[in-house]
């Protein structure tokens, strides 16, 4: 017996050591979210379409819609208890590969894939990186490189200033060069949750199709500890069909163009962003426009080609920095610019009748540890009108929602 025990003992310490030099080498896993209650109310009827979720990823206010009497249907209130935001994070960090630091995340939350799908656990991020002193490579699910991912708007709101914002997580490739404040980064990317639409509705198979990556370059400037500005451009072709709807193939593309500024500047008291985009056929990027055609240039093959529509968006957000009260305020504006031809068949994109959006946002949270609540006041005014052939808007007529907001959230 005394023998059995002294052997359970040295094997005992065996493990022990084996599992010791096993941990070294072994990923460690830091798991953190939050839980995220919203009760919001509207003033106005937001649809599917312009508030993804049962509204709760709110774009703009639906557009006037009469009935016999000539009353505004949509001229009616509405209220919403949500917890679909709530969400769940692993970070996990390696040994070195190859002199580099090893790290990865994985992260998802109960927004679903699709309003079907409506408390479904989706995949947000997941992505390896690996980091060198003067190189960053990352591979995987991230935000997309326009969007502002280090100087976004603190908006209560899980819209987070879109549709003034781009707004997208894809799929990508993403190269850094460190070279000390000065960061230049290049991506390649395709499509998965935010798809471009077109013939056969919003779906990734249009930039698949095109055989080609959409690309980003992007030019980051330090500016002290607390301040940075970037520029980039950004660049992606579609293919919006494989054959005509006379059942002949057809090779026709349209590629598009982006342009944009960040800026972010931290003081004790006060942190203030603004982004300012131009950018064509941004459905993807959950922003006004899109693409249209053009014309059908074979009648009988029903062969055409295709233009895009334009946008000019830019926002600011300024937030107080206290440690138990916060206040902020978010601006956005949105422009329709119209189309780079005259339109001469379909239009596929968000809010081709709207001339132009605006936004003001204020919000106050109280923080108390893992706690905040907070209340935000979101007022949103779409000029509607109609479209003319160039694919800009006329004879608009306001229409505004306010939409009111309280938040709970308990993050760990």
């Amino acid at each position: 017996m005394k023998r059995l025990f002294l052997t359970g003992l040295m094997m005992l310490a065996a493990f022990s050591v084996v599992t010791a030099q096993q941990s070294e080498n072994t990923p460690k896993v830091k798991l953190s979210g939050f839980v995220k209650t919203d009760v919001i109310y509207d003033s106005r009827q937001v649809s599917a379409a312009n508030g993804i979720r049962e509204g709760h990823f709110y774009l703009f206010p639906d557009s006037a819609l009469y009935d016999a009497d000539s009353n505004d249907v949509n001229d009616n209130p509405a209220f919403h208890i949500l917890n679909i935001q709530t969400r769940l994070r692993a970070d996990i960090s390696g040994p070195d590969v190859l002199g580099a630091k090893s790290t990865a995340a994985i992260e998802g939350e109960f927004f679903g894939t699709s309003e079907s799908d409506l408390n479904g656990f989706r995949l947000r991020h997941a992505f390896i990186q690996l980091a060198w002193p003067k190189w960053v490579l990352m591979a995987g699910q991230n935000w997309h490189p326009m969007f502002p991912a280090e100087s976004f708007p603190g908006t209560l709101s899980f819209n987070t200033g879109a549709p003034f914002t781009p707004f997208s997580r894809n799929p990508q490739l993403r190269l850094t060069r460190i070279m000390g404040n000065t960061n230049v980064i290049i991506s390649a990317y395709s499509q998965r949750d935010f798809t471009s639409t077109g013939p056969d509705g919003g779906s990734n198979k249009y930039l698949r199709n095109s055989g080609i990556p959409g690309l980003d370059l992007q030019i980051k400037q330090g500016l002290g500890s607390n301040a940075f500005i970037a520029a980039g451009a950004d660049y992606k072709t579609l293919r919006p069909a494989l054959k005509t709807p006379a059942n002949f193939a057809t090779s026709e593309t349209i590629a598009a163009y982006a342009a944009y500024l960040k800026f972010k500047v931290k003081s004790k008291a006060v942190t203030v962003s603004m982004i300012g985009v131009y950018a064509q056929n941004a459905t993807d990027l959950v922003m006004l426009g899109g693409y249209a055609v053009k014309e059908v240039t074979d009648s009988a093959r029903k062969t055409c080609t295709y233009t895009n529509l334009n946008t000019l968006s830019a926002f600011v957000d300024i937030a107080t920095n206290g440690t138990v009260f916060r206040g902020g305020l978010f601006a956005g504006y949105s422009r329709n610019l119209g189309a780079d031809d005259n339109i001469g068949g379909a239009v596929y994109a968000r809010g081709a009748n709207i001339d132009h959006l605006m936004r003001l946002s204020p919000r106050f949270t109280l923080q108390n540890q893992h706690l905040t609540l907070g209340a935000e006041l979101e007022m949103t005014t779409a000029a509607y009108g109609t479209a003319k052939a160039n694919g800009s808007v006329e004879n608009t007529k306001d229409i505004t929602n306010y939409r009111l907001l309280l938040s709970a959230i308990y993050k760990f």
